[in-house]
């Protein structure tokens, strides 16, 4: 078993939760001259010639017009918009060939390490606020908290705590006995209330959110199928216990049979969802939860199939298979009226390259305008920090993004931005 630093364990108890804000930026008003604003994704209303006043890391005011002396920002000549949100990340690791070795031989430090690096390049991207569903709880939390305390550049984190199934996808494949036995994780589970003590075991080492997996993995190293693998009672006792203890939970989905079975028992999200049918559609909108698609990971698995020589064969079957239909899933979910917030299952795909995510969820047939509030209001409505992300009024954080070019008439525009600001800080400068 791993074990935590005196260090390691001062940082998490000294530094503030994901819920802290960053460090504020430089005392006094900068403003942000936008020549087309988009602060109200909800409302779809672009603006033109208004300045953005940030002070103390949030948005003080929006005013008519190009005005305020000092700190300014062009971008009379960009379109402006809130910080996008990625529902669905693994900021610590990155698929590829080495991952396999990677697994078993990164210390949780080498795996924090990493994650700056991701972090840095998915701030850099728009991305001010991120979920991670799926690291080292160590390794996540530590960067976590880095961020929020200003120690490192990086989007702020919504840190999730893994319970799965033995045996199941979140389980460890593929490798020795001995090695498999090193490296469980404490957070897996059979029966439901060995489930229930998982999820009390995931907040007590820092979860902000719970991930299960009511079914198989493409990823996982095994020919288990994607069908549910979890039971209904297993399914209830994990929801009912998280939202005791005041988490949301988010369930990895592909089987039809599983999709139902978390959304009976009351998930607030089903990741993927590549089988949904009618009544897939019918239980989300009756339980009010979202659906994150991950489209990126889908395309970017079904492309590797055929030309990743590192991919185990049970990977490389189920990825040929599930790629090519998630765009459908999406596009009859959105039709059925169910509820989006924007997913990547980055480091699936590369990070940084998020916002490819949003010209699929184009072709699945949302607008552009639909699209970005996925990763926005929506968005920030389904973690539940719609309060302080999303949008840009007064009082909320003063995450910015900025580009070139009409995002709502060619959403490609999004994949290459021009200026980022996160709680009031800029970590991308315009380019001009």
């Amino acid at each position: 078993m791993r074990k935590m630093t005196f260090a390691a364990l001062a940082a998490v108890l000294l530094v503030p939760p994901a819920a802290a804000q960053d460090a504020p930026a430089a005392a006094g008003a900068t403003y942000i001259h936008a020549g087309r604003l988009l602060a109200d994704p909800a409302s779809g209303r672009v603006e033109t010639g208004k300045t953005l006043v940030v002070e103390g890391g949030r948005v003080a005011a929006i005013r008519d017009g190009f005005v305020g002396e000092g700190r300014v920002i062009d971008l009379r000549d960009a379109f402006v918009m809130p910080g996008f949100i990625d529902s669905h990340v693994h900021l610590t690791f990155e698929s590829g060939p080495t991952s396999r070795i990677d697994a078993v031989t990164k210390s949780t430090t080498d795996q924090a390490f990493d994650g700056v690096v991701f972090a840095g390049r998915t701030v850099r991207a728009g991305f001010t606020t991120v979920v991670d569903l799926g690291s080292d709880p160590e390794a996540i939390n530590a960067l976590r908290d880095a961020i929020a305390a200003g120690k490192v550049t990086g989007p702020r984190v919504i840190a999730a705590g893994g319970v799965a199934a033995h045996g199941g996808h979140g389980d460890v494949h593929g490798y020795r006995q001995e090695i498999i036995d090193l490296f469980r994780s404490p957070t897996l589970c059979s029966g439901a209330d060995d489930c229930a003590r998982a999820v009390r075991v995931a907040v007590q080492q820092g979860a902000d959110i719970i991930k299960t997996a009511s079914t198989g993995g493409v990823m996982s190293n095994t020919a288990a199928g994607l069908g549910q693998q979890m039971s209904d009672a297993e399914l209830v006792a994990i929801v009912e216990t998280a939202h005791r203890l005041g988490r949301k939970v988010a369930a990895h989905a592909h089987g039809t049979d599983g999709v139902n079975a978390a959304l009976r028992a009351g998930v607030d999200s089903v990741e993927h969802g590549t089988y949904i049918d009618p009544e897939s559609i019918r239980l989300f909108k009756a339980k009010g939860s979202y659906l994150v698609p991950t489209l990126l990971a889908g395309d970017t698995v079904s492309q590797q199939a055929e030309t990743a020589d590192w991919m185990p064969a049970p990977v490389r079957a189920k990825a040929r298979t599930v790629g090519p239909l998630m765009v459908d899933a999406l596009r009859r979910a959105h039709q059925g009226g169910v509820r989006i917030a924007f997913g990547t299952d980055s480091a699936v795909s590369k990070h940084g390259e998020n916002a490819r995510e949003f010209a699929l969820m184009v072709k699945a047939g949302l607008t552009p305008l639909d699209a970005i509030r996925a990763a926005t209001v929506w968005g920030a409505a389904h973690i539940g920090l719609e309060g302080e992300i999303g949008s840009l009024a007064a009082g909320k954080a003063a995450d910015i993004v900025a580009v070139r070019g009409d995002p709502l008439a060619d959403v490609t525009a999004l994949e290459t931005v021009d200026f980022v600001m996160k709680g009031g800080a800029v970590v991308r400068p315009s380019a001009d």
